[in-house]
């Protein structure tokens, strides 16, 4: 089944509220909110019990068929305003900051959000409202992958990068050829293409 369609909407687990509310200084009063408006988002703090990688969401569908189809897959994901939220590792967001910003190679990559320590997300809700809209970049946000256990296997920035780099080469490698720029003093004029007929014999 395809995780990007509305049918596949998934929801957190009573396992995964658990592990969300650790994020909070106070999950006991996070777990009451939900219980009360589990249909309401949550802003809950990077750094403790994951980071968060904001990506674009074209982008970020990419990095995510390349964890899936050529890595050892992905943690929790959500969808929210328009852009992909993957969870990862308490600790990844600096590290894989400092890698794109290093690695000649990973400067093709999009510019991406890695929230951690000191930062803040909107993570959607527990559960979906029947009538919430579903257009990308409005309502809530969902979740594509939610979370399901107290421990969730979370990527490192490792992980990341090899999965954005490989995501933006596949991208590069799809892309039509530049048209090839003419050189000489008629470098900036419109070149035309001459049609050559050929006279037709006589009978």
């Amino acid at each position: 089944m395809d995780i990007w369609t509305y049918q596949s909407v998934e929801y957190v687990t009573v396992a995964g509220e658990a592990w969300l509310a650790s994020a909070s200084e106070y999950p006991r009063s996070m777990r009451a909110l939900w219980e009360s408006r589990p249909w309401a988002p949550t802003v809950l703090p990077c750094g403790r019990a994951f980071d968060v990688i904001s990506m674009p969401s074209l982008f970020g569908r990419k990095v995510l068929d390349e964890l899936w189809t050529s890595g050892p897959g992905c943690g929790p994901v959500a969808t929210f305003r328009g852009r992909t939220l993957l969870f990862a590792q308490p600790g990844a967001a600096p590290r894989l900051r400092t890698l794109l910003a290093w690695e000649e190679w990973a400067r093709e990559v999009p510019p991406l959000l890695c929230h951690g320590q000191g930062d803040a997300v909107t993570v959607p809700p527990v559960q979906r409202m029947v009538n919430s809209p579903d257009s990308p970049g409005l309502g809530a946000g969902r979740w594509i992958v939610a979370p399901d256990t107290r421990e969730p296997w979370l990527p490192g920035a490792a992980v990341l990068l090899w999965a954005c780099v490989r995501a933006t080469r596949e991208s590069a490698a799809g892309a039509p050829a530049p048209l090839p720029v003419a050189s000489g003093p008629r470098a900036g004029a419109r070149q035309k293409h001459s049609v050559h007929l050929q006279p037709v014999p006589s009978a």
